[in-house]
Order: C-alpha cells, then sequence, then structure tokens
C-alpha cells in the first residue's frame, strides 16, 4: 500500500501537485489520441469509406462515456473527499460500489452494441449500403469491450482520486502497445480490415481491464490495504455516487447525442464530409483530451481539499490551472489554424478531403480556448461535489448548437456554416461556465479551517 504522504493533495506546492497527478493522465489521452490517429492512418490506407464507417461505429463507443462516468467520477469524487478528510474506509467503500455501477453500466451497453448494431448505425442513415454495414460489424465488435473498459475507468478513478494517476498511465500505455501492435496486424495481415480493427480495440480494452483490477488488489501503490468487491455495494454510496455523477452522465450523453444529432446533418453531405468530420474531432481531441487531464487533475486536487476544507489552496488552484490551460488552449489554436491541412494529409490525400479538412480546422480553431477554460471551471464545481451546474451549462449549450448548425447548414454556407455553428457552441459553454465558477468561488471561504 502507497504511502499516504506521497499523494496527498492538501500539502506542498499547488503546481507541483497538479501536475503530479495530471501529467500521466494527460500522458493517458496523449496516447488514447495517438491510438485513434494510428487506426485512423491504418484505415485510411483502406479508403474514406472504411474512416467514415469507423467513424459512425465510434459516435456509439463515444456515448458510452456517458455511462462510464457513473464509475469513473463517483469514485474520482468520493475517493479524493473522503481521503482529504482523512476517512479511508468510507473513500474504499466509495471506489467499491463505483466499480460495481461501472461493470453492470458495462455489461448492458456491450449487449447493447452486440444485438442492436444495425439499428443503431441506422441512425445516421448513410447512404453507401457498404459504409453502414462495416460501421455496424465494427460496432458489434469493439462494442464488446465496453465492459472492461468502464471498469478500468471506475479503478482509474480511484486511483487519481487517491492522488495517483501514475499507475492507469502504465496500465493503458501496455494497452496502447497491444492495439498498435495488432492494428497493421489484423487489418492487412490477416486480410481482416476493418473488422480486424474493432477486434484490436477490443482485446486492448480487455487486458486494460484486467490488469486495472489486479493493480487495485495487488499493486504496492494500491490506494487500500485490503480490497474486495462485495456482492451487496453500500447503498448510501451508491446513493451519493448517483447524485454527483447522473448529472455528468446527462451531459455526456446529451453532449455525443446531440454531436450525433449534427453528425447525421454532416452525412447528408456526403461520405468526404464524414470522414473530415472524424479526423477533425481526433485533432481536436489536443484540445479536450490534454484539458481533460488536467481538469481531471484539478477534480482531484479540488475534492481532497475540500474534504480537508484547505478553501485557500481551492482558490489558488482555479488561477493556476486558468492560465495553464489558457496557454495550451492559444497554442492549439494557432496550431489548428496554420497546420490543419497538413495533418490531413498524413491520413487521406483526396483533394476535396483536403479542401474540407483545412477550412473545418481553421474554423474550429476558434472555440479552443473557450474549451479550456470550460474544463478548469466544470473540474472545480465537481471536485467541491457541485455537479449540477456544469451539466447545466453544458447540455443548454448543446442544445442550442442544434438548432444553429442546421440553420447556418442550409444556408450558403452550406457544410462550413454548420461547423461555424459547433464552434459557436463550444465558445458559450466556455465562456459560461468561467463566469459561473467565478461568482461561486467569490462565495467559498477563504481562509483554511485548519488555521481559523
Amino acid at each position: 500500500m502507497a504511502d499516504r504522504q506521497t499523494f496527498d493533495l492538501t500539502r506542498g506546492p499547488i503546481l507541483n501537485r497538479l501536475l503530479l497527478i495530471a501529467i500521466p493522465i494527460m500522458g493517458t489521452q496523449v496516447m488514447q489520441m495517438t491510438y485513434n490517429l494510428i487506426g485512423m492512418f491504418w484505415l485510411g490506407r483502406l479508403g474514406g469509406e472504411a474512416v467514415a464507417a469507423s467513424g459512425a461505429a465510434g459516435m456509439f463507443i463515444w456515448l458510452s462515456m456517458a455511462f462510464m462516468m457513473l464509475g469513473r467520477m463517483g469514485s474520482e469524487i468520493g475517493v479524493s473527499q473522503s481521503m482529504g478528510a482523512n476517512d479511508n474506509e468510507a473513500a474504499k467503500r466509495y471506489s467499491q460500489s463505483a466499480v460495481l455501477i461501472a461493470a453492470a453500466a458495462g455489461a448492458l451497453y456491450a449487449a447493447l452494441c452486440l444485438f442492436f448494431s444495425r439499428g443503431l448505425i441506422s441512425f445516421f442513415n448513410i447512404q453507401e449500403q457498404n459504409v453502414a454495414e462495416d460501421a455496424a460489424r465494427y460496432l458489434s465488435i469493439a462494442g464488446l469491450g465496453c465492459l472492461p473498459m468502464f471498469v478500468a475507468s471506475a479503478v482509474a478513478g480511484t486511483f487519481t482520486g487517491s492522488g495517483n494517476s501514475r499507475l492507469p498511465f502504465y496500465i493503458n500505455a501496455l494497452g496502447l502497445g497491444l492495439n498498435i501492435i495488432l492494428d497493421p496486424l489484423l487489418i492487412f495481415t490477416f486480410g481482416l480490415g476493418i473488422t480486424g480493427a474493432a477486434i484490436a480495440m477490443a482485446i486492448a480494452q480487455s487486458v486494460v481491464g484486467a490488469l486495472s483490477l489486479l493493480a487495485l488488489f495487488m499493486h504496492k501503490d494500491r490506494p487500500f490495504r485490503s480490497y474486495s468487491l462485495p456482492l451487496i455495494p453500500d447503498p448510501v454510496k451508491i446513493k451519493r455516487i448517483f447524485i454527483w455523477s447522473a448529472p455528468i452522465a446527462v451531459e455526456s450523453f446529451l453532449f455525443t447525442a446531440l454531436t450525433m444529432i449534427v453528425s447525421r446533418f454532416i452525412a447528408s453531405f456526403g461520405v468526404n464530409a464524414l470522414a473530415v468530420s472524424r479526423i477533425g474531432s481526433q485533432v481536436e481531441s489536443l484540445t479536450w483530451l490534454i484539458g481533460g487531464g488536467f481538469a481531471s487533475a484539478v477534480t482531484s486536487f479540488t475534492g481532497q481539499n475540500y474534504g480537508a476544507k484547505r478553501w485557500s489552496r481551492i482558490h489558488d488552484c482555479l488561477g493556476l490551472s486558468a492560465a495553464v490551460m489558457s496557454i495550451w488552449g492559444l497554442l492549439v489554436t494557432v496550431f489548428m489554424f496554420l497546420y490543419g491541412r497538413n495533418v490531413f494529409q498524413i491520413f487521406l490525400q483526396e483533394p476535396e478531403v483536403l479542401r474540407l479538412g483545412a477550412e473545418y480546422m481553421r474554423i474550429l480553431a476558434f472555440c479552443q480556448l473557450p474549451m479550456c477554460l470550460e474544463g478548469v471551471g466544470a473540474s472545480v464545481f465537481r471536485g467541491i461535489g457541485e455537479t449540477v451546474k456544469p451539466s447545466i451549462v453544458s447540455i443548454v449549450s448543446n442544445v442550442l448548437r442544434v438548432p444553429l448548425s442546421y440553420f447556418l447548414s442550409v444556408t450558403s454556407l452550406g457544410l462550413m456554416g454548420l461547423f461555424i455553428g459547433v464552434t459557436a457552441g463550444a465558445c458559450l459553454r466556455g465562456v459560461w461556465m468561467m463566469i459561473w465558477i467565478l461568482a461561486r468561488k467569490r462565495r467559498l471561504p477563504v481562509a483554511d479551517e485548519a488555521a481559523a
């Protein structure tokens, strides 16, 4: 079992403590983005239709993240606040309950993907029948990885909440390495095409899930000396986890569902437009994956200090986090605006795709800074257990972007109008979130209770 002080976020330099958690999480997120980009690179060798098919199926894998949040955020918030209050037994019960919730949700979602893949893919109304068939097959196989993926996420939330994000990073690195090896082997060597990519994903996720559980039970840096999964979880902790996590899950579900509606609009412009959206979303993940990694660190940091009633550290954390993520957001903005076309050339060579991709990147560049600030504000809210407020911001903003995107798309702007609507919705979320968290910050105590 790890030394409590090793991962104590209530003491020590704030930025150092944040980076101690954030860097491994960011590394994990970068690895995930790298895997997605490598997967698209190999699928791009099969053509734009393969990329479009994996993109359509990938939307439902993305949708699963909403249900995955039940376990992830429940363990992260519960463990961090309880450990900040020096109540390790409560932290363990939160972790146990979160893992059981994750296992149940993952099993249900995997069954949904397996038995209803064709019906789910039909939502996009893809006109090319072969693309629709490939997407359904990809989803039915890749969806099997949801159970281990959900469990691994809840376990990662436990480690991160305790202040140790390094171990989940190492486990995910092994999963990525396996995926990188399996992708070309199954896609080309065994001639399985897009089916091979789905099998590679499911195998890698299963390995990560198994290793995560082993780490929680046996690794020397595990947060609890003894650990077990009871047949009957703690009903009090289950209730509190749902109070915290349900707003985040609903927010994530609606965000993805509304994005899928927008993707259906995009699909009406043809397979090239869908492929552009797929690649563009992965490039944009430079912001929301890295930003999300830092935000997860902020949630754990805020949670531990909230539990310990160290208010001054929460105030300082908000200012430092906003400054760091602003710098990152501006760097990504410049990169996307100037080099978007170059990135697209790595994956696809069709002139029309490159033209659309370059325009798409220039438009999306303008919402990267607001997205980074949104993550900071939402993570502080979640760390103090107020998860409803950031969910309101996200839900309302994302609902508004759907009609805005549609109406702009039927003007002379066409597909670019649709992308402008998406960007405007992201800008609204970021600005609104920061205004609200700054207002909430003024109502937090300033002096630490321990010093009072």
